[in-house]
């Protein structure tokens, strides 16, 4: 029978997203596992301080459990955690905070961990964590309302650390980006045009095969 879990420790909360094997299927699809339930504020708090500072946290998982554990964090098909950032008992402000802690999570974990593969071309050889990188806009059910000014700010922090990411030196996290800018592209056409725009100006030596998926979020074409 399942657990709900309402209060943890945040180290207790970073065990229970990660402190899993990764060898079969994976641990959050079985009916009777333990499920965080705990208060929006607590979940942004601890999703906030995790992804500001995520090495010294996640440094005893294998790769296989960063994958698993973030894919489990992240989607809203798996622990459903990131409506937390959708919950208005949460301070406007500390939502948007945690929204560009996101930030972090790909400075100082995806971009120095993931190996220069495209997962888009599924190319080979990609480490586990490549994956869940470039699912994340895919994953996280972050978007605001369009037209109500509260979503437009979280919206607008989400293009933030969209355009910041593309400055990394990650062909994954750049990657990312763009996927997360091509879904976008229908809600905030000119933000994406001016983004990817600029990014494909800032630089010109990219791989073929980036500045091609580029041109493709651009238009909005991702799968």
């Amino acid at each position: 029978m399942a657990n709900i879990l309402r209060e943890l420790t945040f180290d207790d909360w970073v065990a229970h997203i990660f402190d899993h094997e990764a060898t079969g299927p994976e641990w959050y699809f079985d009916v009777d596992c333990d499920y965080w339930n705990g208060p929006a504020a607590v979940t942004v708090e601890y999703i906030t301080r995790l992804f500001r500072d995520p090495l010294p946290h996640m440094a005893p998982y294998s790769d296989e459990q960063l994958r698993q554990g973030l894919w489990y964090l992240a989607s809203n098909g798996a622990s459903d955690m990131m409506f937390a950032l959708l919950d208005d008992t949460v301070p406007l402000q500390t939502r948007v905070d945690c929204i560009r802690s996101f930030y972090d999570l790909f400075s100082k974990l995806f971009a120095p961990k993931c190996s220069p593969h495209l997962s888009h071309l599924d190319e080979r050889g990609a480490n586990p964590i490549n994956v869940v990188c470039y699912m994340w806009w895919d994953l996280c059910p972050v978007a605001g309302t369009v037209g109500d000014p509260a979503g437009e700010v979280l919206n607008s922090a989400v293009l933030d650390v969209m355009a910041q990411t593309l400055d990394l030196d990650s062909i994954a996290c750049q990657e990312s980006a763009l996927h997360g800018l091509g879904h976008w592209k229908s809600a905030y056409p000119a933000r994406n045009h001016e983004i990817i725009d600029s990014f494909l100006a800032r630089h010109p030596a990219i791989r073929p095969e980036l500045r091609s998926y580029a041109n493709q979020a651009r238009n909005g074409c991702m799968l």
